[in-house]
């Protein structure tokens, strides 16, 4: 049995949603010498992902654009969830294989694999499949 209303609890979610973390969620894992990262990107296409690497973090980021056409001035929204702008994660890789770094982006799901173990400490643009 819920002891708090239905109502009540919609609106402390509501209160505490935080737009910013409704994409770019992701699972990492290690292994086999690999680290792993799987991402969730949905409504972006590979053109609006840059992944770089500088100074041992991976920053992953997302821009998008609200396009507005002639079509978009008629329309008054009743609700509106999709949201428009720049994501951007990090993460601490330490010492990588950075020449080895590979990513691929496929139906909304970034995946980025990362080989352990280079004494280098340089900074690159990884380039997505």
């Amino acid at each position: 049995m819920d002891l708090i209303p239905q109502k009540f609890n919609s609106v402390f979610d509501n209160f505490f949603y935080d737009k910013s973390d409704t994409n770019m969620k992701c699972d990492v894992y290690e292994k086999n010498g690999l680290y792993h990262i799987e991402m969730d990107i949905p409504g972006f296409s590979k053109e609006d992902i840059t992944i770089e690497l500088n100074n041992n973090y991976l920053v992953i980021t997302a821009v998008k654009n609200n396009e507005v056409t002639n079509q978009d001035e008629e329309k008054r929204y009743i609700h509106q969830e999709r949201s428009y702008g720049k994501y951007q994660r990090s993460f601490y890789v330490g010492n990588v294989d950075t020449n080895s770094i590979e990513a691929e982006f496929i139906n909304g799901m970034l995946k980025v694999v990362i080989p352990k173990n280079n004494t280098e400490d340089t900074n690159r643009v990884i380039p997505i499949k």
